[in-house]
């Protein structure tokens, strides 16, 4: 019988994209780039990328660092809500701020359900692989994503998703080992940015 061994996931945010978001800025490019030297010595055996065009020319400009990574697009890592939670289920005192801000998000005007895609992120590319060998995977992808399984792998309630935001271009790992919890190795780390290209995506007020 086949084993189960350790997978590696490997989330970032688009870098940053121009006010239409049709591409990346230039400094948006540069991120890219520098992403992709950062992740040159890591195992990586795919790129997968949500298929808007912010997402799709990080991937790409991360894949040209990379020696010969395969780079394909994934619907479920595309710009959803991966769950819309009830009144009942968020803190009283941020009820209101929070159902607030998803209703900027009208359901109908989702082609696929995000509560649908984002069981298929999770089904697709969390927890432990079949085999004898660690899997090493990219998703490139956008902020409520990473909020998403980001929280999946704290346990935490399906609600705290928002609030767990991510910069454009950070790095963060999260490892998934047989027989024990998920382990957030890195978070929302820009280390590979020099300062000017960090924390973009955030307002000024949250640059830490």
């Amino acid at each position: 019988m086949p084993g189960t061994a350790d997978r590696y996931l490997y989330l970032t945010r688009h870098a940053e994209a121009t006010p239409d978001e049709t591409g990346l800025t230039e400094a948006g490019r540069r991120q890219a780039a520098l992403l992709g030297e950062r992740l040159r010595g890591v195992p990586l055996t795919a790129v997968h990328h949500g298929p808007l065009a912010r997402a799709a020319e990080t991937a790409r400009l991360i894949g040209e660092r990379l020696d010969g990574v395969p780079v394909r697009v994934a619907e479920e890592a595309g710009d959803y809500v991966p769950y819309r939670p009830s009144r009942e289920e968020l803190p009283a005192d941020v009820a209101d701020p929070m159902l607030g801000f998803l209703g900027r998000f009208p359901q109908e005007e989702e082609r696929v359900p995000g509560a649908e895609l984002a069981a298929e992120a999770v089904a697709r590319f969390t927890g432990p692989v079949a085999g004898d060998e660690p899997r090493h995977e990219l998703v490139v992808t956008h902020n409520f994503l990473v909020g998403w399984l980001v929280r999946g792998a704290l346990g935490a309630p399906a609600w705290r998703w928002m609030g767990v935001d991510h910069a454009n271009a950070a790095l963060t790992v999260i490892r998934y080992a047989p027989g024990r919890p998920p382990g957030l190795l890195v978070f929302n780390d820009t280390a590979h940015l020099p300062a000017p290209l960090r924390w973009t995506g955030f307002p000024p007020h949250l640059h830490v």
